[in-house]
């Protein structure tokens, strides 16, 4: 009986060695939990041939928005562990919701494999193009002095947080938060003079910056960004400790076979400081990382304990 046992297990073991080995034997599913067209469609979707010719098989874009990317994380949290669902996981779902929630249908330590990081980037604080203000300093001013008009988009919780941290740091009491379903409708609704503003990502809003139908205020990190010499930072526009790092990053669900977790992370590297996914990155404002696993997992733990406390002091709940 000993023996027959330990033959099951030894055939057991070869058998998902093998599976292994095969990964990937059919398409691989990515989730993103906003709209197509915004950041994290338009990233993982110029990094999807890249990825595709490394692993030999389809990726397959799967958007799923809504209740700011719950809807995504858990669908994939409750995924098979076997490398087939992953999820296109950005600071919003992996350490803003925790901070803002007290009650998610996932964990994003305990329920996820961390693979890699794809990119960081700031925001961008931005108004209309045809609106009159042209600095921080007048954007500031022309809240406290019109309320009734007082308002931004969001399509997300780390875009919600960075705005009312910006309000808390100025002294707004008033700005009013208007919920979208993506970083593109948050574009448009400013573009079209649905509201005032908006801090959002790179992706979606470069090219309205560059077309002149926004404009950039400042950014949310410690420089000014080299593709955006002249948009000054939050802490040259007179508001300092506003330094908000945003990243891209890949997941897989807890209990993702390590040697799998290791082959997505080497073709997420290899795909992300390719030429032409790091030229695109560049012409978007975002800088291509490609870290390892550990690393991943370290960004969430530091993010969650920042973001906790800045949650806090704002009394933030989302419940």
């Amino acid at each position: 009986m000993r023996r027959l046992a330990f033959l099951i297990i030894a055939a057991l073991v070869h058998a998902s060695a093998l599976g292994q080995e095969s990964y990937p034997a059919k398409p691989v599913r990515v989730v993103v939990g906003y709209a197509a067209g915004g950041g994290n469609d338009i990233i993982i979707r110029l990094m999807a041939p890249e990825l595709q010719k490394g692993l030999g098989q389809p990726i397959v874009v799967e958007n799923k928005p809504g209740a700011q990317s719950i809807i995504a994380a858990e669908a994939v949290a409750k995924a098979s562990p076997d490398g087939y669902t992953l999820l296109m996981g950005p600071s919003g779902p992996m350490t803003i919701n925790p901070a803002t929630y007290s009650k998610l249908p996932y964990d994003p330590q305990r329920d996820f494999a961390p693979i890699s990081l794809i990119a960081e980037f700031p925001l961008f604080v931005t108004v209309n193009s045809q609106s009159p203000i042209r600095s921080v300093k007048e954007l500031v001013a022309y809240a406290k002095a019109h309320p009734d008009k007082a308002n931004y988009a969001s399509s997300a919780g780390v875009f919600q947080v960075t705005t009312e941290l910006f309000k808390q740091k100025t002294g707004i009491a008033q700005l009013t938060m208007i919920p979208y379903k993506g970083s593109n409708g948050s574009v448009q609704a400013v573009a079209s003079g649905e509201v005032l503003m908006t801090i959002v990502d790179p992706p979606p809003a470069t090219p309205s910056i560059k077309n002149g139908v926004l404009r950039a205020l400042a950014v949310t990190s410690a420089r000014r960004h080299p593709q955006w010499p002249d948009v000054p930072t939050l802490a040259e526009a007179g508001i300092p400790d506003m330094e908000v790092p945003v990243w891209m990053a890949l997941f897989a669900p807890a209990g993702t076979p390590p040697a799998i977790v290791a082959r997505l992370q080497k073709e997420v590297a290899r795909a992300v400081h390719s030429d032409e996914v790091r030229r695109h990155f560049e012409t978007l404002g975002m800088q291509a990382v490609g870290s390892s696993s550990a690393e991943l997992a370290e960004v969430v733990a530091r993010d969650l304990a920042k973001y906790k406390a800045v949650a806090k002091a704002a009394n933030i709940h989302n419940d």
